[in-house]
Formats: C-alpha cells, sequence, structure tokens
C-alpha cells in the first residue's frame, strides 16, 4: 500500500535549506535582470554613496582694531575710490520686540541709545539711524550675539577685539551731554519701534572714513552716511536671506556691562610700535625711571635727544579707530561746533544739526 502523499509547503526550506535558499537569490536575480531590462525602477535601493552637503563657512571676524597705518587724509581719498555696490538692495525687515517685558525693553533701547551716542553722537539723524540699523541686522545674523545688548558689548570684555570701539576706548567714561544722549534715545526709540532705515540695507559693518580697516577689501560697500562708510559680507552672508536668526527675547542688564567692560584694561592697537619706540630710545642712551609715586620720567643724553627728533609722533584718534564723540573731546574743538536739538522753550526755532568732520 502506498503512502497517502500530503503536500507542505513549509517544509522544504527545513529539509532542503540550501536548495531553497539558491532557488530564492536566482529568483531575486531574475526579476532585478527583467526590471531593469525595461527600464523600470530597480528593485533594490541604490547604496551609492552620496556627495556630502558643504556646509556654510562663516568670514572671519572683522575687528576695528585692524586698521591699515595710513594718515587721515589718506584714509579718506582711499575710502573714496572704493565703489559703492548697493546690490542686493532690498532693505532689512523691521525690527519688533513682540511681547517683551517693559524691563527688557528699557535694557535694549539703552544699549542702543549707547551705541549710537558713542559712536555717532555729532551726525545726523540719518547718520545715528544708519548705526542703529547696523546693530539690528545684527542681532537678526547667526554670525553675532541675537541680543541688542549683547552685540553692543560684543568683545568688549576682551583685552583687544570689541567690535564697537566705544566699549573699549574709554569714551564710556565721560558723562553723556543729556540733550545729545535724549537725542540718540529717540532714534533707538523709533528703531525698536519698527522703522528701517533703507539707505544701509543689510550692512553689518562700518567704519569711519578717516580709517581704513584691512577687512574693508573683504566686504561689499553699500552706502556712505555722513563720516561713516557701510558694508555688508560678500556672498551669501550679506545677502537677505542669511538674516535669519530671530531675537532672544532677553537682554542683558546694560549698567553691568559697562562695568565689565570698563575694568578690562585694553590694549590699543599701536602699543607694540610704541614699545619698539621706547626700546630705541633707551638704545640710544635715554634712561628711564619710575620713581615711588608711579610717575616714569626719562634723562636724556644728547644722543637720546636726537632720536626723540626722528620719532613720529601719532595722535591717539588718528592711530585708532576712536568714535566721533571721543575724537571731539581729544581735539578740543568745542567752538566749532554748532548746537544739537532744540532750543529751550521761547527761545526761537529748531536748531540745526551738526554733522562731524
Amino acid at each position: 500500500m502506498m503512502p497517502a502523499v500530503t503536500l507542505q509547503p513549509s517544509r522544504p526550506w527545513r529539509t532542503h535549506p540550501r536548495e531553497t535558499a539558491a532557488a530564492a537569490i536566482l529568483g531575486t536575480a531574475a526579476m532585478i535582470a527583467l526590471a531593469q531590462t525595461g527600464g523600470a525602477t530597480p528593485l533594490l535601493p541604490d547604496f551609492t554613496p552620496q556627495p556630502k552637503v558643504a556646509e556654510a563657512v562663516a568670514p572671519p571676524a572683522a575687528l576695528p582694531t585692524d586698521l591699515r597705518p595710513l594718515p587721515p587724509e589718506t584714509a579718506v581719498a582711499v575710502n573714496a575710490q572704493i565703489p559703492i555696490n548697493g546690490s542686493p538692495g532690498s532693505a532689512a525687515a523691521p525690527f519688533t520686540m513682540g511681547k517683551a517685558s517693559a524691563e527688557t525693553r528699557a535694557r535694549a533701547l539703552e544699549c542702543l541709545t549707547s551705541a549710537i551716542y558713542y559712536e555717532a553722537g555729532q551726525e545726523s539723524p540719518d547718520g545715528q539711524r544708519a548705526v542703529a540699523q547696523v546693530v539690528l541686522n545684527r542681532v537678526r545674523h547667526p554670525a553675532f550675539p541675537n541680543s541688542v545688548c549683547g552685540v553692543v558689548y560684543e568683545g568688549s570684555t576682551r583685552v583687544t577685539g570689541c567690535q564697537f570701539t566705544f566699549t573699549c576706548d574709554g569714551s564710556m567714561n565721560r558723562a553723556a551731554v543729556p540733550a545729545l544722549w535724549n537725542r540718540a534715545r529717540d532714534i533707538a526709540k523709533e528703531m525698536l519701534n519698527g522703522r528701517v532705515y533703507a539707505p544701509v540695507g543689510h550692512a553689518t559693518h562700518y567704519h569711519a572714513d578717516y580709517v581704513v580697516p584691512y577687512w574693508a577689501s573683504s566686504l561689499v560697500k553699500t552706502s556712505v552716511q555722513g563720516v561713516h562708510i557701510f558694508y555688508r559680507w560678500a556672498g551669501g552672508w550679506g545677502r537677505p536671506a542669511a538674516f535669519s536668526a530671530r531675537w532672544s527675547g532677553n537682554e542683558a542688564n546694560p549698567a553691568k556691562l559697562r562695568l565689565a567692560a570698563l575694568s578690562v584694561p585694553h590694549v590699543a592697537p599701536a602699543a607694540k610700535a610704541t614699545e619698539t619706540a621706547v626700546e630705541k630710545l633707551e638704545d640710544a642712551g635715554a634712561k628711564v625711571m619710575v620713581g615711588k609715586d608711579g610717575r616714569v620720567r626719562m634723562l636724556f643724553t644728547p644722543q637720546a635727544r636726537e632720536a626723540v627728533e626722528k620719532v613720529k609722533v601719532t595722535p591717539y584718534v588718528e592711530r585708532v579707530a576712536a568714535s566721533d564723540n571721543l575724537k571731539f573731546a581729544l581735539t578740543g574743538a568745542e567752538e566749532q561746533q554748532r548746537p544739537f536739538g532744540r532750543k529751550t522753550e521761547g527761545a526761537g526755532t529748531e536748531a540745526e544739526t551738526s554733522t562731524a568732520q
């Protein structure tokens, strides 16, 4: 009697594992070959390594202390020869603080007012708006801090490298002139409330026209407002799409930031050159003595006096990117300045505004 034959399809891979695996592989290969021959999409995924997308590399930091050794009149001529390229010419988006608290708004206002006052205290209202626009542009660019106070005081606690010169050149040691401070405060308030100064576009850098920073040649000159020249980054970092960062909604205490900045003994850019000059004088026979009172005295021989005459003395405001306000204070040219702001009630019409020369 012949045994009954029962079909058990699940058993072949158990009874003949090698034959079953080989049949499965051959069947899969045949299906792939037929699909590729007909121009269809392959059944198996493409495991070809894909090239990595290059990440955006941030441009090098632009330090205001990196200046070319040029006299002011030469710097003005050099800057004038650089053409203005306003494209892309779209204006920045209005700055908004949303539902920020009164304290946060007051802190941002204090920091922006300080930047306007010390950097452009003698500029026209538009010149001050241009400086404020740069600060707000930086807040929304990923290369800078995302708060107004963070942008203004960036680098102020480093010995060198502050972004806004008034935070490291001693300007804040002087009490502000009330009329000029109030004028700067009004400009800061309107900019924080959404006003846009379109002529500077998306500029993130500027400098006075009497200096030529080394970084200026790597940026795009976009505008000239008063004595300040404005720049944006070349390439993608200077285009509107790059300004995608959001304001943090938090602002640091301006009083603490100011105190921290003033507590750091900042080094002037020409300090090394000064040390070299002193060494030359000592080599020529001069004797340097430090008294108990801390004063430095120098005894000169005839040879040392001759060497002194050969050392070129450059005024401080010509050696560094001093703020306009500091330059005004050091030059002592107060009698040449016209009054700012409004006259007191009953004193007549509004006074003319003055632009720093």
